[in-house]
């Protein structure tokens, strides 16, 4: 039998072959950390002994969870994150300058087709839009991928995702990663690759790819892979940082499983408290009133999501029983959103404007639920006290359903406002 794009490219950084379930010592191309990541990364790299980064352009920093800095704590492990890098001489941006990392680097070209990409953070599997087989590790791994330029990873066994069918105009990738999850659970990929297929998949912007990719992990996958067609290509095109080789699964490549969704029959979703994989129909909560919004993140932060929730703000107002906050992923979205005036239409409507961070997605700042409170947010996950207090509730959806219920003051179809 065939390689799956994950063993494809496991294969090319490594020199041992690449079966299911064997541990293989492999290359690393790129390896970064964040402001909350870096500190015991930075710890345990000094703790070996190590003296000097592999490549000072293939390593990197990105402060993006706790700043700009919300307290002295969060201060503090930024500089030792900053002070290491600068020494380093490795890649670090400052805040006005950087993003939240799983959308600044893919932007940046430092993510690229046929890659392999270690992150200290879970969500670096949305790197995986891109072709990459890109996952996160923990700060010990990381470390030493820092010190060597290389890691080891057991090969994943792969289940094939196809989504089939036409697209409806209100589905967008972020509900059809949720039926996955509503198909399979948080646990249903646990360890394994994700490789996504299909007719539907032809025409979805890189912006909904990305969505769909970083939520790999809250099925417990490795990583979540799309394979390099045009539309990746073209996006990287104009970015890449370096040269790279696409990897392409085998026609005999052998899966695990495959799993079928029909986009033409899903309907916009929400997945409830406490699980991501609580999937059900945004029109079963029509009744529930919301007290915030949150449309940013890794997950929904980019342009077209912003897009999205515009093309339902514009010329009306958010309700007065809610706060929404819109938090662009990245300086690069910022800055386009500003000169196409999404900005000004969502802050006329009474929407906060924030700079780009990861911000409330984690319960970090600038967004943080009381008790009692309920949110929609874009964000990918909702257990128990994730935005705030252990009482508060948070329900994922993506960013139009976010935006209608923004308008409503309670979750909301978006299919409502259109007529």
């Amino acid at each position: 039998m065939g390689r799956t794009l994950a063993q494809a490219i496991i294969g090319s950084h490594s020199r041992e072959v690449p079966t299911v379930g064997k541990i293989c010592q492999v290359k690393v191309d790129f390896a970064f950390a964040n402001d909350i990541t870096a500190p015991p990364a930075i710890a345990s790299f000094i703790e070996m002994g190590a003296e000097k980064v592999f490549d000072p352009e293939r390593c990197a920093i990105l402060p993006d969870h706790f700043t700009p800095n919300r307290d002295i704590p969060s201060a503090e492990q930024t500089k030792k994150a900053r002070t290491f890098a600068r020494e380093q001489k490795m890649l670090y941006w400052e805040v006005g300058r950087v993003g939240v990392e799983h959308a600044f680097l893919p932007e940046k070209g430092y993510i690229l087709p046929g890659e392999l990409v270690l992150g200290a953070d879970s969500h670096t599997c949305t790197g995986g839009a891109l072709g990459a087989f890109s996952s996160g590790v923990g700060s010990t791994d990381l470390a030493a991928a820092w010190a060597t330029g290389e890691s080891w990873l057991m090969v994943p066994p792969t289940i094939r995702v196809r989504f089939e069918g036409h697209r409806p105009p209100w589905i967008t990738g972020k509900d059809m990663v949720l039926a996955l999850l509503g198909k399979i659970g948080v646990q249903g990929a646990r360890y394994k690759a994700l490789e996504f297929h299909g007719k539907a998949l032809e025409d979805l912007p890189m912006d909904d790819r990305f969505s769909i990719s970083n939520m790999a992990v809250e099925t417990g996958a490795k990583t979540g892979l799309f394979v390099p067609d045009q539309v990746t290509l073209d996006y990287v095109a104009g970015r890449k940082s370096r040269g790279f080789t696409p990897h392409y699964p085998d026609e005999d490549g052998e899966y695990e499983k495959t799993i079928d969704i029909s986009v033409e029959d899903l309907e916009p979703l929400v997945a409830a408290p406490h699980s991501p994989a609580n999937v059900k129909r945004a029109l079963e909560f029509s009744r529930t009133t919301i007290d915030q919004v949150f449309i940013g993140s890794c997950t929904n932060g980019r342009l077209r999501d912003i897009e999205m929730a515009v093309g339902l703000i514009k010329g009306r107002k958010i309700h007065q029983n809610v706060r929404c906050m819109v938090i662009p992923a990245s300086y690069e979205v910022y800055m386009e959103a500003m000169r196409r005036g999404y900005l000004e239409i969502l802050a006329d409507a009474g929407a906060a404007i924030c700079t780009p961070t990861c911000g409330p997605c984690l319960g970090g700042h600038m967004g943080i639920l009381a008790a009692g409170e309920k949110c929609v947010s874009t964000s990918n996950r909702n257990f128990i006290g994730r935005m705030g207090h252990t009482e508060s509730e948070v329900y994922l959806a993506g960013p139009l359903v976010a935006a209608a219920s923004a308008i409503t003051g309670r979750i909301t179809d978006p299919r409502e406002l259109e007529g």
